[in-house]
């Protein structure tokens, strides 16, 4: 073998070895970050998980569209861990949480399940659910913080990751002040979820997101006003007997 010929053997073996090595490490590096994200959703491969969907408060009570877009948002999450989901109404499970990741959508106006969430996991939040037009109907109250809605400039939605123990897994809450806000908050977490995983870990977390001028950027203009689990977990005093505005 001349010495042109060796070259071009050497060089094919190395590049056929670079190839194989470049193939391997992207591989690691795709595996560790399907792990990673299997873990912060709590979803093993071929695992179960719930959607708790809500119902729109009209009169008809359908599904909103955009609370439709909020779960094939979800959906494929779901199916790019690898596990699988039962979509179920608000007002069907009868359980508990912690034995399959629950993903629970909507208000407390149009969601029972979200509101017991409230009531026993971020007992530090009030929601007006008042349907007279007043200023505060709608209105976020967290600890001493008040968030009223604005309808197509300013709306609110708690984004909240909430583990009750070691090897539980944990409850997703997409609880918004419109529909819209939903879809909001589920696509930021589907883009957000490494930087979140990477802040909290498998700890308990509650978002506040502001939904900004969603009457010309619909869901995509997403910010994160502040961190608010401390206050969320903090019971707030009980409201005055004849209040019966707010829930959570």
């Amino acid at each position: 073998m001349n010495d042109d010929l060796r070259t071009i053997v050497l060089g094919l073996v190395a590049a056929g070895v670079g190839a194989a090595l470049g193939w391997l490490v992207r591989s690691w590096f795709l595996r560790r970050r399907l792990q990673r994200k299997q873990a912060f959703f709590g979803l093993p491969k071929n695992s179960e998980s719930l959607l708790v969907v809500n119902r729109d408060a009209g009169p008809d009570g359908a599904l909103h569209r955009s609370d439709v877009f909020a779960l094939l948002e979800l959906s494929a999450l779901i199916k790019d861990c690898g596990a699988h989901s039962q979509i179920l109404s608000h007002d069907v499970p009868q359980q508990g949480f912690g034995e399959r990741t629950e993903f629970c959508v909507g208000g407390p106006s149009s969601n029972r399940r979200i509101v017991a969430h409230l009531a026993s996991l971020l007992p530090g939040i009030r929601i007006n659910v008042d349907h007279e037009p007043t200023p505060d109907r709608g209105a976020f109250q967290i600890g001493s913080e008040r968030y009223r809605l604005e309808h197509g400039v300013a709306e609110y939605v708690l984004l909240a990751r909430l583990s009750v123990g070691d090897g539980a897994r944990p409850v997703f809450l997409f609880c918004g002040q419109r529909a819209i806000t939903h879809q909001a908050a589920t696509r930021y977490l589907a883009r957000n979820f490494e930087k979140l995983a990477r802040k909290h870990g498998d700890r308990s977390f509650c978002l506040l997101l502001k939904v900004a001028n969603s009457q010309a950027y619909g869901p995509d203009v997403v910010e994160l006003v502040t961190d608010v689990t401390r206050a969320a977990q903090t019971p707030l005093p009980a409201p005055p007997r004849n209040s019966h505005r707010a829930t959570g």
